[in-house]
């Protein structure tokens, strides 16, 4: 442990935790990282038309690389609107800067690449990156993150993380409005809301592929409590451990609603959006992740790779480019309540455990 890096990256984390910004609009935080990579003598690259940015450390044609997240989600925190960091986003920044830190002075037979990139509560910054290069010539990809008590404790590792796949539908019924007395002349939209939540509920997959859908979402209606509502809008939420899993009940939500519009006489529009593909990790690079955690903490503090529904679109990285040895170590600290919490806190003294096992991790790759 070096006291001096701990304390640098305890005050990286500090000013991410209270300087936090939305997805595509991290401006000040792309410059934050910026001025850090330069006070450092890292050279950098930004782009003229999203935020985030990519440095690099060493040399040689063969690269290894590691990808931070940096947006903030917008929420409720103690009554107020505010993008806040309860997604863990700060400390990835300052666990990847960590491990530039404890990496920067050693000798490098490859080149090291360090992603900062924009928009994962989005789900499609990880794409733009990838357009934009972050992927040219990289070998191996390891992401980092925190994870919540009940599946690490602080002192704990894991080698990876295998998060499910995730998508959205946002849609709207087109029906007619009906005086309350009246409900044969109108075409109820809420009737059809009903009739979708019954039908989601009666798609059956395997018990054995984790699974779930789900109506997030129901606007209908207004303030004249006898008028029986034509209009109303919708969401659902889909998710998967398998990206086959997530095809198929998306295929079967699509064949239901054809079916409610000519039940019901409506007219509805959908989109599907936000896909998050699930996790494709990389045997070699669970590995050597695995390597590095015993190195780093011992034999004792490694555990198993982490399985869960959560979604991350680190996982676009490995689907756009197959042959990428990619994997997302994940790092306990006492994480709590949970991941998305307004007021989720965790044990710092985990960013500088993280920052070592990912400057590892890079190393024996």
């Amino acid at each position: 442990m070096n006291q001096h890096a701990e304390q640098q990256i305890l005050q990286w984390f500090d000013h991410f935790h209270t300087h936090p910004e939305v997805s595509w609009k991290e401006f000040e935080t792309t410059k934050m990282i910026a001025n850090i990579l330069h006070d450092l003598g890292v050279e950098f690259r930004c782009f003229t038309d999203i935020t985030g940015l990519i440095a690099e450390i060493g040399q040689g044609d063969e690269v290894i690389a590691v990808r931070a997240d940096i947006d903030a989600l917008w929420q409720e925190v103690d009554g107020v609107w505010q993008a806040n960091h309860s997604c863990g986003h700060d400390a990835n920044i300052s666990m990847a800067l960590g491990a530039l830190l404890y990496l920067r002075d050693k000798p490098h037979r490859k080149k090291f690449r360090f992603i900062f990139q924009p928009a994962e509560e989005k789900g499609n910054g990880a794409n733009a990156m990838i357009e934009r290069g972050a992927l040219a010539g990289v070998t191996h990809l390891f992401g980092v993150h925190l994870r919540p008590l009940e599946e690490l404790s602080f002192g704990q590792a894991a080698p990876s993380i295998h998060h499910g796949a995730g998508i959205f539908l946002e849609g709207k019924v087109k029906g007619a409005d009906a005086h309350g007395a009246r409900p044969h002349l109108g075409q109820n939209a809420i009737d059809v809301v009903v009739a979708l939540h019954q039908f989601i509920k009666s798609i059956y997959i395997s018990p054995f592929d984790p699974h779930s859908a789900k109506l997030t979402k129901i606007i209908a209606g207004g303030g004249s409590l006898n008028i029986i509502p034509g209009l109303a809008e919708f969401a659902i939420d889909v998710r998967a451990q398998r990206n086959d899993v997530l095809t198929k009940i998306k295929e079967r939500i699509d064949e239901g609603i054809a079916v409610l519009i000519k039940l019901y006489g409506v007219d509805i529009g959908w989109d599907w959006c936000d896909y998050t593909p699930g996790a494709e990790v990389s045997a070699e690079a669970e590995e050597i992740a695995c390597q590095a955690i015993r190195q780093v903490i011992g034999e004792d503090a490694t555990a198993q790779p982490v399985i869960t529904s959560g979604s991350d679109d680190f996982h676009f990285y490995t689907i756009r480019q197959p042959k990428l040895k990619a994997a997302m170590i994940g790092i306990g600290a006492d994480l709590s309540p949970g991941l998305h919490h307004p007021n989720m806190t965790f044990n710092k003294s985990a960013l500088d455990i993280g920052s070592r096992i990912l400057a590892e991790a890079m190393i024996r790759a």
